[in-house]
């Protein structure tokens, strides 16, 4: 099953370099940006509650989805990049295992603990 979901997130993973691909930004910004959703971390200075969330809000697909259409909508292609970064980015970390947090800790995600 691992493999079919690695294969599912590299499908979404592409499709989000596709949706990139569709704006006017040149593509060393997407190099540049694909790392940002990470800075999220941060929030685990302040304990694994208050991380897990600030990591789940810029990794969570469907807030990364509505972004984008948000963009699309008021026509402004920033909030497009910011919601094709997000889910370009949170398709690349799930097709390397790492998933959703849990508040017990980083290491424990929707997709299993991680290192296991």
């Amino acid at each position: 099953m691992q493999k079919v979901i690695k294969l599912e997130e590299l499908g979404l993973f592409i499709l989000g370099i596709y949706f990139f691909s569709q704006l006017s930004y040149a593509w060393w910004c997407f190099l540049v940006l694909i790392l940002f959703p990470d800075f999220s971390m941060i929030g685990y200075v302040f304990g694994d509650k208050i991380g897990a969330f600030c990591y789940n809000v810029f990794h969570h697909r469907g807030i990364a989805i509505a972004l984008y259409l948000v963009g699309i909508y008021c026509s402004n292609e920033g909030v497009q990049l910011s919601g094709v970064i997000l889910f370009t980015h949170s398709s690349m970390d799930r097709m390397l295992g790492y998933g959703l947090k849990y508040e017990t800790g980083f290491k424990f995600t929707h997709l299993g603990e991680i290192g296991k």
